[in-house]
């Protein structure tokens, strides 16, 4: 643990814009630096470095941090390792960690163990790749399907033999719990003579999943032939995350800016296949529905999505789950677009059938996101009568509430608004009266307090630490707030936006816990190097209120949400002569700052 205090003097030795430049050309801006965002692929500057405030914001796509953020999102170094290389550069020696033995052991352990899983699983996809050249069978498959040797070897395609034991041959113990831990061995039975051990990938093709540094991180494997299930993917383990992660998205980085736009299908056949066929900037989501994390990460690189599905019901019904996921995202200067093949083709079949050409007029034809929400919210409801009007707004305010503040919402509305035979101003009347009534409550906020005390807690306890430790002590209210949150949470500076991340990934995986437990799991997160002084400090305080926790969590989350919004507006006045883009953004910002100070939350739900 390093000492408290330690990272804010890193970071007044050194200079953010000297730090972002040597990765991105930078021009002077009134009194800040523009450049374009390294972030996601755009050709017009967006991205801010502020010298006064030593810190990056892109609004573009709304990346935000300091210099150590900086390094380990755009250069994928650890925590640890960024906090090195600009002590390094500052000249200063980084401290003895102050941490038990014991801590210092485990975080130790939990870090060559990650190492280790990422070794194994490097070692694993170097076999696959051979047993594919060794297996005519295997090759004549990728073949039938159209696929060349250099695309294989471009997504390091490989082969898993039959057989229930290949591995025994790749790695000198076949019972090193480590095949277990990375997903490549199944174990059934406890220790002992009765114990079962065998491969989980037998006669597939593999295809290798790797992070956006380039690790593999686990594996999915399709059948050759007609067995069950069609797709089997690595589980989820210490470096693997289904809900996290894209298929193919570190092999589309370059594609994704050339082509202007990330194309999210749902197979990795559909993706290697596309790539083939010159659109490498199909990625995939990993036999999950897509989430708003998705999403997130895929406009960290683009700043246009277009989702494809199969026409069928079974397309329908993702595409509905993936328009909620990325409804949040929906600002006024990104596109996300929905295209529906036809039933009987996904897009490997069509490109294949139909061509290239075909393919890309149908991605250009592709349903814009606010035409899918307005066709959502009707489904089933007969708009000629006053009944089906009204049950397709009802249906359709709990979508449109997703989107951010902002040109494209006011839209949506009046789009709504005329399809029901209504006023803007009617149907937005309508939708905020519940508000006024509760919005005349007096506002409470949450306390925090010495643990085991009555003694106010000294001001370390900031509106993020209560977020913290409300969310610690309830970790189901993190599910009762809208994506919108959780992504104002995990866009925090570090260790909090790294703490936030850590605990979805918990919850994903485990459910919510009590707080003791829930504290151990985030100590063995991925994320452990960065957050465990925050953990730490947070077990020094105990939270005390009088109102109800989700109240309490509300009004810290809009508190933070104004602090956001006023911190934009700065930064876009400090910017010097401001864009068309820009100058609509600030008038954007402005109307939400008003909304904000005058509608106190009423809901966690209200993200």
């Amino acid at each position: 643990m390093l000492p408290q205090g330690f990272i804010q003097d890193l970071l007044s030795r050194v200079d953010v814009v000297e730090v972002v430049g040597r990765h991105v050309e930078l021009k002077k801006a009134g009194i800040n630096h523009k450049g374009l965002c390294p972030f996601h692929g755009e050709k017009t500057p967006s991205f801010i470095v502020s010298p006064s405030r030593q810190t990056y914001h892109c609004f573009g796509c709304g990346a935000h941090g300091d210099a150590i953020r900086f390094l380990t999102e755009q250069g994928g170094l650890g925590f640890m390792d960024a906090v090195r290389e600009l002590a390094q550069q500052a000249g200063l020696k980084i401290p003895e960690e102050r941490s038990t033995p014991e801590e210092q052991a485990r975080a130790v352990q939990e870090r060559e163990q990650r190492a280790t899983l990422s070794d194994v699983l490097a070692k694993a996809e170097a076999h696959y790749r051979r047993a594919l050249k060794a297996s005519p069978r295997a090759v004549d498959y990728l073949k039938k399907r159209g696929l060349t040797g250099a695309i294989a070897a471009r997504f390091g395609l490989g082969y898993a033999p039959e057989g229930w034991r290949g591995l025994a041959s790749v790695f000198p113990s076949y019972d090193d719990p480590l095949l277990a831990d990375c997903g490549l061995v199944i174990v059934q039975g406890e220790d002992g003579p009765e114990q079962k051990r065998y491969d989980r990938f037998r006669d597939r093709i593999m295809f290798p999943i790797r992070s956006v540094r380039g690790d593999v991180i686990g594996f999915g494997g399709r059948v050759l032939d007609s067995g069950e299930p069609k797709y089997l993917n690595s589980p989820e383990t210490p470096v693997f995350h289904k809900g996290l992660e894209l298929y193919g998205l570190y092999e589309a980085r370059q594609a994704l800016r050339e082509h202007g736009h990330a194309l999210v299908v749902e197979g990795y056949m559909d993706v290697v296949a596309l790539a083939q066929s010159g659109f490498g900037n199909a990625v995939a989501t990993l036999g999950t529905a897509c989430t708003a994390e998705h999403v997130a990460k895929l406009f960290r690189f683009t700043d246009s999505v277009v989702f494809s599905f199969d026409g069928d019901a079974a397309g329908r019904r993702a595409a509905a789950r993936a328009l909620e996921a990325a409804l949040p995202h929906a600002t006024d200067v990104r596109t996300i677009r929905f295209l529906f093949l036809p039933p009987e083709h996904d897009p490997d079949s069509y490109v294949r059938e139909l061509g290239p050409e075909a393919f890309e007029q149908a991605v250009a034809q592709a349903v814009p996101l606010s035409v899918q929400l307005v066709h959502h919210a009707a489904v089933e409801c007969d708009l000629g009568t006053a009944e089906g009007r009204s049950r397709m707004l009802s249906q359709a305010r709990p979508l449109v509430d997703l989107l951010p503040m902002g040109v494209l919402r006011e839209q949506v509305e009046a789009d709504l608004a005329q399809r029901a035979g209504m006023t803007l101003e009617s149907l937005k009347r309508h939708w905020n009266r519940g508000h006024r009534e509760r919005n005349e409550r007096p506002e409470s906020g949450p306390r925090v307090r010495a643990m085991g005390s009555g003694r106010t807690a000294p001001q370390t306890a900031t509106l993020l630490d209560r977020a913290c430790w409300l969310l610690a002590g309830h970790a189901d209210l993190w599910h009762a707030m809208p994506p919108a949150s959780h992504e104002l949470l995990s866009s925090q500076p570090s260790p909090y936006g790294a703490y936030f991340g850590a605990l979805e990934r918990v919850l994903h995986e485990h459910g919510a816990m009590a707080m003791p437990a829930l504290l151990q799991e985030l100590a063995s997160d991925a994320e452990s190097e960065t957050i465990t002084p925050l953990l730490a400090r947070l077990q020094r305080f105990h939270e005390a209120s009088d109102g109800v926790p989700a109240e309490d969590l509300a009004a810290v989350v809009h508190q933070l949400k104004l602090r956001a919004v006023a911190d934009e507006l700065n930064w876009l006045l400090e910017s010097g002569d401001l864009s068309d883009t820009e100058a609509a953004r600030f008038n954007t910002l402005s109307r939400l700052r008003d909304q904000l100070k005058t509608r106190p939350p009423t809901s966690l739900q209200e993200g």
